[in-house]
């Protein structure tokens, strides 16, 4: 039997923790025994992960660096210096970086973190790194195994990381994997020297379960707007509250829209650091009755069934797993013109691509609203085709074997 390890930092609502968490309920347990990192217990994902995987406990050093330092946390400083190292690191970075993330997590990693946390107990077959960034630095410092593989989830290009500072972290891995052709073209651009070791594996999405869970409940918002308004229409966008998302956008297009005198609500479901700043933006833009910041939601399935019109205002995106649910649930679907977008979206048949401007996105999202027949086209399209992709498992699979 395989030992292998999945290391990811938590569980929160992305893309990639969810692709995470349909590959371990996918998972063949007789063949693998199956270990799983977080550098946080935390996130909505946590409770779908099946009790056949073993949550490891987070050693004491990479505790100390990701999580806040409580009482007891700061008496063992002086022999735990990684908590002391996550503070300094993190205040030198966000004030050197604070436009860049990615790039201070680099240095933040590189310079306060690798000397202070210490190795990963035991050896596997098998380590992978989900996520580019810190996950992937653990796996390839910290990590005994035979064989290491990484994914990456975005248009490397558009993250922000400093290519030479994660040139030899690459190196040190059997494979890189990454979620559409595009994204791997993007890579294999800035990285040609790795073209023999990356490979495309697309995010996995259960459509059986989706649509199960999509039954499960009205949500209480949609049936006080349908009460009050019956015909009123509900937009929905899902996604980490980041600058990645577009939300920033998204309330500028509800503005206009607003302007025009357009009957509408838009839920925004998700978490991230941008949430008091976006919630600041739609008050300073006075259509707090318009866009609703709903938080995190266990189950968002039924907020796509139940929504008129998904809309997905992305700066970038690797492949979304957004996209695949809303296609799955037959959703009219307005989306970005991103660099990878027409990897997933096959324009005026499954969704209406327009470029990331407020009056465009506004403009595509009001002609369907004004035409119920283009919605139903869109519908009838992704409703006459299957978009879970459960199968491709053998191909995890076969990066393990």
């Amino acid at each position: 039997m395989k030992k292998v390890l999945f290391v990811i930092s938590a569980l929160n609502t992305g893309g990639a923790e969810k692709s995470l968490v349909n590959l371990l309920n996918l998972f063949d347990y007789s063949k693998y025994k199956v270990d799983l990192l977080l550098f946080k217990h935390e996130g909505a994902f946590m409770k779908q992960v099946p009790k056949e995987v073993n949550i490891l406990s987070i050693p004491n050093t990479l505790k100390y660096a990701f999580k806040s330092l409580d009482s007891d946390g700061f008496r063992k400083i002086s022999s735990l210096n990684a908590g002391f190292r996550r503070y300094l690191g993190t205040s030198y970075t966000r004030l050197r970086y604070h436009s860049n993330a990615n790039r201070g997590k680099q240095i933040r990693w590189n310079t306060f973190y690798r000397k202070a946390i210490k190795d990963l107990p035991g050896e596997y077959d098998v380590a992978i790194s989900y996520m580019h960034g810190e996950g992937m630095y653990y796996v390839a410092d910290k990590v005994r195994a035979k064989k290491k593989v990484t994914w990456v989830h975005n248009d490397y290009n558009a993250d922000g990381f400093d290519r030479e500072l994660d040139r030899p972290y690459f190196a040190k891995f059997d494979r890189i994997v990454s979620i559409s052709d595009e994204c791997v073209k993007i890579f294999n651009d800035i990285f040609p020297d790795f073209v023999d070791k990356t490979i495309c594996i697309p995010n996995l999405t259960v459509s059986s379960l989706i649509k199960k869970l999509a039954l499960d409940f009205l949500p209480n918002e949609y049936e006080e707007v349908r009460a009050a308004e019956p015909e009123k229409p509900i937009l929905l966008s899902i996604g980490r509250l980041n600058g990645q998302k577009g939300f920033d956008v998204a309330i500028q297009t509800a503005k206009v829209m607003q302007d025009q005198s357009i009957n509408f609500i838009w839920y925004i479901i998700g978490q991230g650091e941008l949430k008091e700043k976006l919630q600041k933006q739609i008050n300073d833009a006075q259509v707090e009755d318009k866009v609703i910041l709903l938080g995190i939601r266990e189950n968002p399935y039924p907020y796509f069934y139940y929504c008129d019109i998904v809309v997905q205002p992305s700066r970038y995106e690797g492949k979304s797993v957004v996209l695949d649910e809303a296609k799955i649930l037959s959703k009219p679907i307005v989306v970005s013109n991103y660099d990878t977008v027409k990897d997933q979206i096959i324009e005026d048949s499954e969704g209406i691509v327009v470029p990331l401007e407020p009056h465009q996105i506004a403009g595509a999202i009001i002609d369907l609203l004004n035409n119920p027949n283009k919605r139903l086209q869109l519908s009838d399209y992704l409703q006459k085709h299957e978009y879970g992709n459960e199968d491709l498992i053998e191909m995890y699979y076969n990066q393990i074997n």
